[in-house]
């Protein structure tokens, strides 16, 4: 199963804890976008996240992935204190696919594909970045983004990794 996974931070060391999230991933890694700075969203008087895409390729199902994606929320000693509120790690499954096949879940534990991502201009920007021709609900990723308004979309900048001493 290919799975696109959205990571972020607004806590702590936040390149670090979206490295955590890299390194747990790396074997199932097909590639990773840059990381970018965004502002909040939902909940507005908190720090700005860092956010980035990991395209996976996994042998695990959505559920055993959506475990172990809250395993690496624990290790980074997350905490759940308020909706869209600050957060150390938040690991977002975007979508789960075999094939050409978007696979699709109304159950309330995981909902696929993610119900706000074609929403999310800090989802789409890098998603965009590392799969150009990615298709979310039918719907190019680009064709989403176009309709966005664009401040939106001009709020998710490119953080310099190499200055900032990431190896994601």
């Amino acid at each position: 199963m290919r799975a696109v996974l959205s990571i972020g931070s607004n806590m702590d060391d936040r390149l670090a804890l979206l490295q955590l999230a890299h390194d747990y991933f790396a074997e199932e890694l097909v590639i990773a976008s840059s990381i970018y700075a965004t502002p909040p969203w939902g909940v507005e008087d908190q720090d700005d996240f860092l956010n980035a895409i990991l395209v996976i390729e996994t042998s695990r199902d959505p559920y055993a992935l959506l475990e172990a994606a809250h395993e690496v929320e624990d290790r980074a000693e997350r905490r759940r204190l308020k909706k869209w509120g600050p957060r150390t790690l938040d690991i977002d499954i975007v979508q789960c696919s075999e094939g050409n096949i978007e696979l699709t879940s109304t159950d309330p534990v995981l909902t696929l594909p993610h119900p706000w991502a074609h929403d999310r201009a800090f989802v789409l920007v890098p998603w965009l970045e590392v799969e150009p021709d990615a298709i979310l609900r039918g719907k190019s990723v680009s064709a989403l983004l176009a309709q966005m308004p664009a401040d939106n979309v001009a709020e998710v900048r490119k953080v310099d990794t190499f200055a900032a001493g990431i190896t994601v």
